[in-house]
């Protein structure tokens, strides 16, 4: 079976100058009229008499005729001169797209009559592709006579006559210019779509046909039209009766489709044909066993076939056919593959085909296919759509090149699902939610591919014949029916042809009136059209404002255009443009299915400490153009180098950069300019500056705001065994004996970063990694440890029977090692039984004195530092032991270096060259960077100078400590500044205790590190260092943490009893110790044993996890929603978020730039989410700030503010919520006061003056003048946040009456207006003032 094609055969798939196979002019038609038309036929030798006749009969005529191409061009041109609309309906290969537009483009160069030819694409890579192969296929230059315009990008020229767009381009240019006399004909391909876009520009080419541009032509094309509906909604007045439209059918397929349904399959395979549920649409597991015997029986005849013909001496095609398999989503297409990788015996190529996997795994699909067949799983139309329009791409090249090129799926396997975007009516969020596919869906699935135009294909449809004909519907249900209205009904206004419904209510499916209400009203809230709080206006029309005008221009998303905007507010416009650009597009980030951990690893690098996607992909975009910019990345060679490495897709990022570029270019057209150079390269103005992003961020997508949750401390800590949780990840269903089983578990987790130790007890173990950041964050290494336990397959060790292990101890009883404490130190290469006493504080495990003088060595972060004691007692003990380093004979070291190895290193002092024990941190070529474990100053010294530090040496205890200042943590001022601590809070800790003396008090000590109140002394007096902090406003109190609360209890207990001479010691403990070394030597002879024994059997056994109690979680702040659960998606840096500091009780907002809800309605769906800092006040600060309407809540006294609700307000007439989906119940949890209300409203003016309309609006601002105002919102957003002396915490009030308005008396709320009534400020102003309610103080 030859599966290669050349040229010329590519060729013909587009029927470029060949025949039709059929043609036929339908119109549904009473029979008597048919035959009567067909016995005149005879009657006309030329085919403009017979189109002119038509013209003269009812609509309803059916004729066929089989003629050749030339004749049924004639006709086509015949009947698009004498009708404004035709509809074409042809199959796919008919050579709608190609050769019908330059029929038309041919006529008229003969006639010498002027035209201008303009077809819409759905899609960018269909605009473009096509209208290269039209131009190839004319022999002229792309953009000379035939162009394409996508996005702002248009290469053509004013003598381009025929220009292929997508169908947003030409919609823009409608709503903009109001009449279609730009063009004289407008060919409108793939209208079965029937999304948003296109039933919105049916409507609007429509109303201009009858109003001011009758002598336009337009031409309605598609494979799987509904004819009567288009024609009737384009019917013209004839005679005082309406007319259809005409609508012309191409049959164009030259090879036939077999079409085959689950009955057709009963004989092969009885046994798994499962009956289908119309209610319930969804893939059992014997639909999927059905699907993957299907292919194994194709790829057996296949093998038989090729057998075959190879016996008859026939010459065989070392290639094999491929298989089509349409799945609803990329879950089923990974549980597909997963199935389809365990046929052992079958060596396949299976390739998914979905929007979310990366172009490199794509792109495999057009190498040339192996011997052993390939199957494409494709999830949706769309996905196949845009696969076939590269394949277009790479055929055109493969003509350029004269190379032949192999592509051929004989076989499409359809499960006929499809997920549809649908609106939830309880949340108006969207929802996917599975469902029947269309026939018009299957049919293009059957069709849209080559096996139909160069060879017979076959098409297993995995239902019923009865239930495709009784149940499946004809049509997809269009667009403007289920998703919401905003974009549209900018447009409308734009327009001006009619309040919303009104206009919308002419579309070919009008949308119902409460989904346009809702539209309009969730405009108002983000502010495209003006809002009263009081509901005045009506909730079906507004005002468009300048945010609104601007919205409506842009390309994007309707969130991303008012981020945009608002990033112009606040001088941050470059950086929202380019999340806005790459969100609006394909991640560029790359997590191929084989490397999901390195790609969400270079993902968490670019998010550089901030927990937000958004900032992630900024920084990544940023570090790639300054690649480009430096000249790094001239060459594609490198270019790919570099994306390979950084998990970075260089096409997707150029399409990124290409749409920034244009979006760039458009809102310039509203005087919003990047300011080229203006960015200060110092730490503290980059801090500002994504702190301010953050902030734009979250006002975009108001009101997308979700609470993290509060985790019981002292349960979690318990659940971890007291271990921390910024380093340690846990594991469950270990078996017994599980300590055999450390180096398996340290090699299954190599792979996130570097084990530090692991301790094991009962059936779970603590993996706990080197801390590889110097502050208290959590560590990648613990995120990406998490991350396993959504990978397949999970984790598993190969374990040794229980019987085989207590039989190799002889007559010793080990039972009691069998779920026993163990903990395995990778650092001192040690494996030890833990006693029950181990964890208790005993006075050698302390030091001497509650209060003692420590000399800081090294600063880590502000309030951590490392040190030693500085008494005589222990300055002698590191006398004697530098004096016994340096008494010995000392040897290199014999072992390659790396991080963590101990070793000696040597220290120069006073012109004199010692030796201490030292740990490297580092390996940087021929040097290296150690700590010192005595002293705890970090220094760099040649990889040659270190010595092998004896085994005894490690006997003695490290002298040096790391401390941690207790009591206090960044103010919000130090956070925004520095995240978490800004460089005038670190300099000025440095300068207080770098080298000193300091005196400190020991509050507890926690994993491993001392928590002290730090003292300055100063002749009599003690300064504590935590109120002089506090005092400059780098630092706030904070509470202490369970753990170290517990520990400080004992450790007050421990130094009363002490002092009191009451403290007993364990008498117990020398008998523990003798139990202890017994079992230590029982652990090391099965360490020994076991080792070695690869001749014993061994099983595999299932792990659970790793997993952290410490797993953040999130809640709606809509009590409408409040009780669903959230679901962050698995590629958002958030998915991983830990609540490290669950002692913190101040609420943390989470920001969600996509929300959706799951199809049983109980799961909220979250993506592109940013978790916003953690500062005292910020979500309600936030709300308040860009809520449009809001009402404040007191106490019964009305002394205080207790919290605020945030909405659209309340109904004039019925008082109830415009829209309570959307209202948020705040409770704070620090007092505001009227100087904070007033604060905001200042602020929202100071907006104002940067979107508004008028005569001293945007567009007619000075550049000086707009980055005036723009530092202005800087400044007062700053001064917002960081109010010193903070505000005080107060304990949350809850509100009765939940989310209810008009709770205020009207005497007691005083409505703020501008100072200048009538100017800017108040026209169309985006950003109302908030009423503020008085208090009685």
């Amino acid at each position: 079976m030859k599966k290669a094609f050349t040229a010329e055969q590519i060729s013909c798939w587009f029927t470029s100058g060949t025949t039709f196979a059929n043609v036929s002019l339908s119109e549904e038609a009473p029979e008597t009229k048919s035959d009567a038309v067909s016995s005149k036929r005879s009657r006309y030798e030329d085919a403009s008499s017979l189109v002119s006749m038509l013209s003269h009969q009812a609509c309803n005529l059916k004729l066929n005729v089989c003629v050749f191409c030339v004749c049924a061009r004639f006709q086509l041109i015949s009947l698009i001169e004498q009708n404004s609309v035709v509809i074409i309906r042809g199959s796919t290969g008919s050579g709608k797209t190609t050769q019908l537009p330059q029929y038309i483009l041919d006529h008229c160069n003969e006639k010498k009559q002027a035209c201008n030819i303009v077809v819409t694409q759905p899609r960018k890579i269909g605009a473009s592709s096509i209208a290269r192969w039209v131009a190839a296929q004319r022999k002229c230059t792309l953009g000379s006579l035939v162009g394409y315009q996508i996005g702002l990008e248009r290469v053509a020229t004013v003598h381009t006559r025929l220009i292929y767009m997508t169908t947003g381009v030409l919609l823009q240019k409608v709503v903009s210019s109001k009449c279609l006399a730009e063009y004289t004909h407008i060919f409108l391909d793939e209208v079965h779509e029937r999304t948003e876009e296109m039933d919105f520009l049916l409507l609007v080419l429509r109303k201009l046909l009858h109003s001011n541009s009758h002598h336009v032509k337009i031409i309605l094309m598609s494979a799987t039209i509904n004819c009567k509906e288009f024609a009737d909604y384009f019917a013209m007045p004839v005679h005082g009766r309406m007319k259809p439209a005409y609508v012309f059918e191409l049959e164009g397929a030259p090879f036939a489709i077999e079409q085959f349904y689950l009955d057709d399959l009963l004989k092969m395979f009885p046994n798994m044909v499962d009956k289908t549920h119309p209610d319930e649409p969804f893939i059992s597991e014997e639909m999927y066993n059905l699907a993957i015997n299907l292919i194994q029986s194709f790829d057996e005849m296949e093998g038989k076939d090729t057998s075959a013909a190879a016996k008859d001496g026939a010459t065989a095609s070392s290639e094999r056919g491929s298989v089509l398999v349409f799945l609803p989503g990329l879950n089923e297409i990974y549980y597909m593959q997963e199935a389809l990788a365990k046929l052992v015996h079958k060596r396949l190529q299976v390739y998914p085909l979905h929007s979310t996997v990366t172009l490199e795994e794509q792109n495999v699909v057009f190498l040339s296919p192996s011997p052993l067949g390939c199957f494409y799983i494709i999830s949706k139309m769309q996905d196949l759509q845009v696969f076939l329009s590269n394949l277009l791409c790479v055929i055109l090249c493969c003509l350029k090149k004269k190379i032949v090129f192999c592509f051929c799926p004989l076989l499409v396997i359809d499960f006929c699902l499809a997920r549809r975007l649908m609106c939830d009516p309880e949340t108006n969020y969207q929802s996917l939610c599975l469902t029947w596919a269309s026939k018009t869906s299957c049919n293009q699935r059957r069709g849209t591919r080559p096996a139909g135009r160069v060879s017979k294909g076959y098409c297993y449809r995995l239902i019923t014949k009865h239930f495709w004909q009784k149940e499946v519907t004809e049509y997809m249900i269009p667009e403007m029916l289920l998703a919401p209205l905003g974009s549209i009904v900018l447009k409308v206004k734009l327009l001006d042809m009619g309040d919303p419904p009104s206009l919308l209510s002419a579309a070919l499916s009008p949308p119902k009136y409460g989904d346009i209400v809702k539209s309009v009203l969730q405009l108002k809230e983000m502010g495209a059209l003006s809002v009263r709080s009081d509901g005045g206006g009506g909730n079906s029309d507004g005002q468009l404002t300048f945010l609104g005008r601007v919205l409506a221009q842009l390309p994007v998303d309707l969130y991303l255009g008012k981020l945009i905007v608002l990033g112009h507010v606040f001088g941050c416009l470059d950086e929202c443009l380019i999340i806005a650009a790459a969100r609006s597009l394909k991640c560029f980030f790359a997590i191929p299915l084989i490397q999901q951990l390195a790609g969400h690893r270079s993902k968490l690098s670019y998010a550089q400490g901030i927990p937000s996607d958004a900032i992630a992909i900024m920084n990544a975009f940023q570090s790639w153009h300054s690649a480009k910019k430096k000249g790094l990345l001239r060459h594609p060679k490198d270019e790919n180098a570099w994306g390979k490495e950084n998990f970075i897709q260089i096409k997707r990022i150029k399409e990124v950069a290409e749409l920034y570029e244009e979006l760039k270019r458009r809102v310039a057209q509203f005087n919003m300019e990047v300011q080229e150079g203006s960015q200060s390269s110092s730490t503290t103005s980059s801090h500002r500056q994504k702190f301010i992003i953050q902030v734009v961020i979250a006002g975009a997508y108001y009101p997308n705001y979700f609470f993290q949750g509060d985790i019981a401390d002292s349960l979690a800590s318990r659940d971890l065994s007291g271990f921390d949780p910024r380093t340690t990840v846990m594991l469950r269903n270990l078996p017994p004996y599980s300590f055999l089983y450390y180096k398996q578990l340290q090699s299954l987790f190599r792979l996130y970063g570097q084990v530090k130790a692991i301790s094991f007890e009962s059936s779970r173990a603590y993996v706990e990694f080197f801390r590889t950041i110097q502050d208290f964050a959590v560590l990648p290494e613990v995120s990406l440890s998490l991350l396993q336990l959504r990978q397949r397959p999970q984790l598993e060790l190969s374990v040794f029977p229980t019987e085989q292990i207590e039989l190799c101890t002889g007559n010793k009883p080990i039972t009691g090692l069998k779920y026993s404490r163990v903990n395995v130190d990778f650092e001192r290469q040690t494996v030890s039984p833990v006693g029950v006493m181990s964890g208790a504080l005993t006075p050698d495990k302390i030091p001497s004195k509650r209060f003692f003088v420590v000399n800081v060595t090294e600063v880590l972060e502000v309030g951590h530092f490392w040190g030693y004691q500085a008494d005589d007692a222990s300055l002698k003990k590191q006398r004697h032991l530098t004096a016994e380093i340096n008494g010995r004979t000392l040897h290199p070291v014999a072992v390659s270096l790396y991080p963590n190895l101990l070793c000696l290193a040597p220290y120069s002092k006073n012109m004199k060259v010692v030796y201490n024990r030292a740990k490297i941190l580092h390996v940087r070529g021929d040097m290296v960077e150690v700590f010192f474990l005595d002293f705890g100053n970090t220094v760099a010294v040649s990889c040659s100078s270190l010595r092998e530090l004896p085994a005894d040496l490690l006997l003695y205890p490290l002298q040096a400590q790391e401390f941690q200042v207790t009591g206090m943590c960044p103010s919000a001022k130090s956070i925004i500044l520095g995240n978490p601590w800004s460089s005038r809070a670190r300099h000025r800790f440095n300068s207080l205790v770098k080298g000193q003396l300091l005196l400190v008090s020991l509050y507890s000590i926690l994993f491993g590190v001392m928590r002290v109140e730090l003292f300055i002394t100063t002749g009599t007096q003690n300064i504590s260092v935590v109120d002089l902090l506090m005092e400059e406003g780098h630092a706030v109190k904070a509470e202490e943490s369970f753990d170290s609360q517990n520990n400080h209890e004992m450790l007050m207990s421990l130094y009363k009893d002490l002092e009191d001479g009451s403290y007993v010691p364990n008498t117990a403990s020398n008998s523990a110790k003798a139990r202890t070394a017994e079992a230590k030597e029982i652990i090391d002879s099965l360490l020994a044993r076991f080792s070695k024994s690869n001749s014993l059997s061994r099983t595999k056994v299932r792990l659970h996890g790793p997993f952290s109690p410490y797993k953040a979680a999130f809640y709606s702040l809509s009590h409408k929603t409040q009780c669903k659960n959230v679901i962050i998606d698995k590629v958002s840096i958030n998915s991983l978020a830990l609540n490290e500091n669950p002692h913190y009780k101040h609420q943390r907002m989470l920001v969600a730039g996509d929300v959706s809800v799951s199809p049983s309605g109980s799961n909220i769906l979250l993506r592109d989410t940013t978790l916003m800092p953690h500062i005292p006040g910020l979500p309600a600060l936030i709300a308040m700030l860009f809520s449009p309407v809001m009402e404040l809540r007191t106490d019964p006294e009305r002394t205080l503010y207790t919290g605020v609700l945030c909405g659209l307000g309340w109904g004039g007439k019925t008082q109830e919520a415009v829209l309570p989906e959307h209202d948020l119940e705040l409770t704070f949890d620090v007092k505001f006061d009227v100087e904070d209300i007033t604060e905001i409203n200042a602020l929202r003016m100071a907006m104002n003056g940067l979107v508004c309309e008028g005569p001293r609006g945007t567009l007619r601002l000075h550049a000086d003048r707009i980055s005036t105002l723009q530092s202005d919102c800087q400044d007062r957003l700053l001064r917002l946040f960081t109010k010193f002396p903070p505000r005080e915490a107060v304990t949350p009030v809850y509100y009765p009456n939940v989310e209810k308005w008009n709770q205020v008396d009207p005497g007691v709320s005083l409505k703020m207006e501008p100072k200048e009534p009538g100017t800017r400020q108040s026209r169309g102003a985006p950003f109302m003032l908030h009423a503020v309610t008085l208090l009685n103080n």
